[in-house]
């Protein structure tokens, strides 16, 4: 596949399969995805690959959480407040979802399931979770985080497989920390659900959008 390809078709995947993603097809992707660069190559990352019973043990009760109305106390805060632009584009990505799911505006109960499901990780059979040391800077080691997710995600893609990218996944550490062997030491940053897209739900297929690249591109000569 070529790289343009990729980076191009890429999607993050709101519907997998129950297929199990092979370990040894997980392991190619972590070999290859070692690669990616990082600040003075200190490869700040440590993954967590979690699977079979202890991930669908971790799905159901992160999203009962979720369904119970435990409030999120992530190790990373989430951001608050956007610029205007910003924020349009975060409300044109969740009417897009929505839309696909034919799940009108006032349907509280249907937007409720859907964001129950995204605790339960969209049904993924595989969750890795990056984690940095809480003793280093870590706004040089959140690029460094972006950076091994990107390229993890481009790899599963060439290999037929989706990702999605969950801030849901690590909203609950001290849950988290139930079922991976996470030390105190360590900040879960993000966890990317793996699995094979089921390309039949109309939420993996609908119209993206991207910035044109004269709204952030600045020439300076």
């Amino acid at each position: 596949m070529e790289l343009e390809a990729a980076i191009r078709e890429r999607r993050s995947i709101r519907r997998f399969k129950t297929d199990e993603v092979p370990e040894g097809i997980i392991s190619e992707i972590l070999e290859a995805a070692r690669w990616a660069p990082s600040w003075g190559n200190t490869q700040p990352w440590e993954c967590y690959v979690v699977t079979g019973k202890a991930l669908e043990a971790f799905k159901r009760e992160n999203r009962k959480y979720n369904e119970d109305g435990v409030s999120i106390s992530p190790e990373i805060e989430m951001p608050k407040l956007w610029p205007e632009s910003l924020k349009e584009r975060y409300v044109g990505l969740g009417k897009g979802v929505l839309s696909s799911l034919e799940i009108a505006r006032h349907d509280i109960n249907a937007r409720n399931r859907y964001y129950a499901d995204m605790f339960e990780l969209f049904g993924a059979p595989c969750l890795i979770l990056t984690c940095v040391d809480k003793s280093i800077c870590l706004e040089y080691a959140m690029l460094d985080v972006g950076l091994i997710s990107q390229t993890i995600c481009l790899l599963a893609h060439e290999k037929g497989l989706g990702t999605c990218m969950l801030a849901a996944s690590v909203s609950y550490p001290e849950l988290v920390r139930k079922y991976v062997p996470i030390p105190d030491t360590k900040i879960p940053v993000i966890g990317t659900a793996m699995g094979y897209p089921d390309w039949d739900s109309p939420v993996n297929t609908f119209k993206r959008e991207r910035a044109k690249p004269d709204e952030f591109v600045r020439w300076v000569k």
